[in-house]
Formats: C-alpha cells, sequence, structure tokens
C-alpha cells in the first residue's frame, strides 16, 4: 500500500516590508536599528560614562580579594560590584526610526556626566530595569 503523500502548504506574506536598505537585504526599521546598536557600542567608550562610574565608587572593604571598587545605585543607595551596575541616562536617548532622529538621538546618547547615573542592574527588581520599564509604559500613554 502507498503512503499518501502529505501536500505541502505554503503561506504567503500579505503586507511584506520592502527591503530597500543594504542591496535589499534589510528593511527601514532593521537599517536603524543597525544605526542604533552601533551608536551605543560606541558611547560605551565615552569618557563621561567611566566619570559618573568614577563618581559612584568608593573602595571594597568586605571579605572578597580580587574586588577593588563598589559602586553605589543613585536610586536605592547600595552598594554593588561592577558587574551588577548600569550607566544610565537621565533623561533617555529616545528613538532614532528616521534621519530625522538622528541629532536629538547622537546629543542626548552622549552627554556629560551630569546627564547619566548609576544603577543596579541584576535581575528584574534591579532599579535599572523598573526604570526601564517605566520609561516604556510612559512612551505608550
Amino acid at each position: 500500500m502507498a503512503k499518501a503523500r502529505k501536500s505541502k502548504v505554503v503561506k504567503t506574506r500579505k503586507n511584506a516590508v520592502s527591503k530597500t536598505r543594504n542591496s535589499g537585504t534589510m528593511t527601514e526599521a532593521a537599517f536603524w536599528s543597525f544605526i542604533r546598536s552601533a551608536l551605543r557600542q560606541k558611547s560605551r567608550w565615552w569618557k563621561p560614562v567611566s566619570e559618573c562610574k568614577q563618581n559612584a565608587r568608593r573602595i571594597y572593604a568586605g571579605p572578597l580579594k580580587r574586588q577593588k571598587w563598589e559602586f553605589q545605585c543613585n536610586y536605592c543607595k547600595k552598594w554593588f560590584k561592577d558587574k551588577d551596575i548600569a550607566v544610565d541616562h537621565i533623561i533617555p536617548a529616545g528613538a532614532l526610526n528616521c534621519c530625522y532622529d538622528l541629532p536629538e538621538f547622537v546629543e542626548k546618547l552622549f552627554c556629560e556626566a551630569g546627564g547619566l547615573q548609576v544603577l543596579c542592574a541584576n535581575g528584574e527588581n534591579s532599579c535599572h530595569h523598573i526604570k526601564t520599564q517605566n520609561e516604556r509604559k510612559n512612551k505608550n500613554n
């Protein structure tokens, strides 16, 4: 007895987004996401970021021999290891969805140390996570 052959169903996109960037491989949204990611990556080396961390640190006096510094969260005022903090923009850098957003995004992203703060960033109850979620909620309202 021959097995019945299953027919393959091919789904078509109703509203396919055109890929107008990078030799037809990227949508506009993907392109601006790529640019936003590249700028954020370079902002990690911005000198005011290290100044902000330096202003929030003290010498660690606990039992861990290899830990030299600890950093104070600007919200909860507790002290954390370097890997458990994030340098956060007090005023969010905002969206980067088109070329008209670029000047304002760059200006806010590459701000001076006074526009940055250290927040604890380890887990869902961290100050950085809570602040980010509140900003997203307020943006959508």
